[in-house]
């Protein structure tokens, strides 16, 4: 995973397995990819070779949350795309859902982010969708006579669940927020408060004692949560820039020039 270079963009070849074709980005959108591809498109025909793809990602992503509900910000730009893209780095990159929180804070801070940058970033699960496989050990792993479920799972929620995942069955996607589900808000901690939180990894940001009040405050307060996300997203947006000869400006989106 090269960070915020445009690389995951890049389709996979014959010889090249590319990251979005890693096992950790499957549930990635893939019509999002192309929207981006044919933005860069226009772009290129209005102002060729100036803007990277990496940009156009970092500002489409910015409109796509603010078109879904969520706040509107300004992005910083100037990046350059980056040359390689493999599958094979991605692994062990991106946060897990079977993660600890110490895990967890663990992985942000050594891209510069803090506890409090995880906890509003985690609310970009306010939209999307996840499989079944990365959830269901919560609804299947407790056996009778213990507890049947995850214990930090609502019972209404899990049962629901269970009506989408068969054990074993196959892995279909699920919406990340049944309340809410086009909109970017801050019913993803109202959520978590609830029992609700699709992930193991989201409903521990309520259950850990260290994250808690944080859950708590922007459950409460819209404007508390968008400051919060937005600071943090563009700190996010820093992550592996590439700058000079790490990079240059690629004329199509999913393909190296």
């Amino acid at each position: 995973m090269q960070g915020c270079d445009g690389s995951v963009l890049i389709r996979s070849t014959p010889g090249n397995p590319a990251e979005r074709d890693a096992s950790d980005n499957l549930s990635l959108a893939f019509e999002g990819f192309d929207t981006v591809t044919s933005a860069k498109a226009a772009v290129e025909a209005a102002c060729p070779d100036v803007v990277s793809c990496a940009d156009v990602l970092t500002i489409a992503a910015r409109d796509a949350i603010a078109l879904s509900g969520g706040p509107f910000f300004p992005v910083e730009l100037g990046r350059l795309d980056g040359q390689s893209s493999s599958a094979s780095n991605v692994a062990g990159k991106l946060p897990q859902p079977s993660n600890t929180l110490n895990q967890l804070v663990a992985i942000f801070r050594a891209n510069g982010l803090s506890m409090s940058d995880m906890v509003a970033l985690s609310a970009a699960h306010s939209v999307g969708l996840a499989h079944c496989s990365k959830f269901s050990d919560r609804l299947y792993r407790y056996k009778p006579p213990a507890q049947p479920t995850d214990p930090t799972l609502n019972e209404k929620y899990a049962a629901f669940l269970r009506g989408k995942c068969s054990d074993g069955g196959p892995d279909i996607l699920v919406l990340m927020d049944q309340a809410t589900p086009a909109l970017f808000d801050n019913q993803y901690y109202r959520n978590l408060q609830d029992g609700g939180g699709l992930l193991a990894s989201d409903e521990l940001l309520y259950t850990d004692n260290r994250t808690r009040p944080l859950v708590n405050s922007w459950a409460a307060s819209t404007d508390a949560f968008n400051r919060a996300f937005a600071d943090a997203v563009v700190k996010l947006g820093r992550v592996g820039v590439k700058s000079g000869g790490q990079g240059n400006i690629r004329k199509q989106c999913d393909v190296f020039n």
